[in-house]
């Protein structure tokens, strides 16, 4: 849990959470169409990061290298992968979301996170 002292002398704490955006309305209405356990397990997790931070660390979350990252789902309906990144000011940003089929992650659905995450970063 990240927690910064606002005052100096007083043993108080305010816990600092993490804010999670989307890269565009379709995005957030893929993820809250996902069947129902990778729903629920998508809102579970993104609540824990909302707290924790951006890594959960693996089963849960992946990094897949220059500042871009996975968030596993595994539910009774299969398996999905949501992509985000991270921003300064402790914003996570969802770019990309798909139901997985095959053992690795397809170039093409990676690729596109890539496009958008430098899209978003490029933006501030």
């Amino acid at each position: 849990m990240r927690l910064q002292k606002y005052t100096s002398n007083c043993n108080k704490y305010v816990i600092i959470e993490y804010q999670v955006s989307y890269y565009s309305q379709q995005i957030q209405a893929d993820i809250m169409s996902l069947p129902a356990t990778l729903q629920a397990r998508y809102l579970s997790l993104t609540a824990r990061m909302k707290i924790y931070g951006p890594h959960l660390g693996e089963p849960h979350t992946k990094v897949l290298g220059n500042g871009l990252l996975e968030l596993r789902l595994k539910g009774a309906e299969g398996i999905a992968r949501v992509f985000y990144c991270t921003m300064v000011g402790k914003q996570i940003v969802m770019l990309h979301s798909f139901v997985k089929k095959t053992q690795k992650i397809p170039f093409k659905e990676k690729r596109i996170a890539e496009i958008r995450m430098r899209e978003v970063k490029n933006e501030r």
